[in-house]
């Protein structure tokens, strides 16, 4: 039997076929789920409608998640198509391009912060407070991504190490508050992957060289392998895990110092 046959789930951050969210769509609909996709915006939503027909969704929804009404209104929407949600993955973040580059005082103001953190932090619980009655229904799974830069500083990551740390803190809390309805919260924090994302980041190709050169696995992971550990956290064989950081990274985080010879940062 397939890990989450009978399921179904909303995936909110996809924006293209190497994002993280895509390649965790993938392997849910492989393992039996019934996809629904949040948008961010009318650019991304014909790419994301296309992506999601080669998994057999007709479910796309526009929604900034800058914007309450929108939740709410994706919320709404998705209870007229289903009558409960059994996964909702956050695959969001956000910061202005200047923020990522340099030091972390060079390119940040307060409003950069403040998008950065409501983006890709604030989200979370924001989407988790629209379908919690849909989570309730079977006790659902929550899954968002994180990275090693939220508990390490990591050259021009800069404001978005402060949101991800915030996102990891978000997690506990959500995980501790809802645990008494059935509803478990987990993140995974995945190594450096080539994404739209990851693009806004300076010196971002010297990174995934780096850590492919000093990790245990000596590779950087894909997007697939990410998918894989998502389908188990938010499986039934995952039930009695909530609250938790799982590190998917070929092993870059378990390491104090790189091997003599590897590659340094520029």
């Amino acid at each position: 039997m397939t890990l989450l046959a009978g399921k179904r789930a909303l995936v909110a951050g996809v924006a293209n076929e190497r994002s993280l969210a895509w390649g965790i769509a993938q392997a849910m609909h492989r393992e039996g789920a019934e996809l629904a996709f949040a948008c961010q915006n009318e650019k991304l939503q014909g790419r994301v409608e296309r992506l999601a027909a080669e998994v057999g969704s007709e479910i796309v929804h526009l929604c900034d998640v800058a914007e309450d009404e929108a939740i709410r209104a994706l919320a709404e929407a998705l209870g007229k198509h289903w009558d409960s949600l059994d996964v909702l993955v956050h695959s969001l973040a956000f910061a202005p391009r200047e923020a990522l580059q340099g030091g972390l005082l060079d390119g940040l103001d307060r409003s950069g912060f403040r998008s950065a953190l409501e983006v890709s932090a604030y989200s979370l619980a924001a989407l988790t407070a629209a379908v919690r009655p849909l989570l309730e229904r079977n006790g659902g799974a929550v899954l968002t991504l994180s990275y090693l830069g939220a508990e390490r500083a990591v050259p021009n990551y800069n404001v978005m190490g402060v949101a991800k740390a915030a996102l990891e803190a978000e997690v506990r809390y959500l995980a501790a508050d809802l645990g008494a309805t059935g509803i478990r919260v987990n993140a995974i924090s995945a190594g450096p992957i080539r994404t739209l994302a990851a693009a806004g980041i300076a010196g971002f190709r010297a990174m995934l060289q780096r850590c492919a050169a000093a990790a245990p696995l000596k590779r950087n992971v894909t997007p697939q392998e990410v998918g894989n550990a998502a389908t188990f956290l938010c499986s039934d064989h995952a039930s009695a895990i909530t609250g938790q950081v799982l590190y998917v990274d070929a092993g870059f985080s378990i390491l104090g110092l790189a091997s003599p010879g590897d590659p340094v940062a520029p």
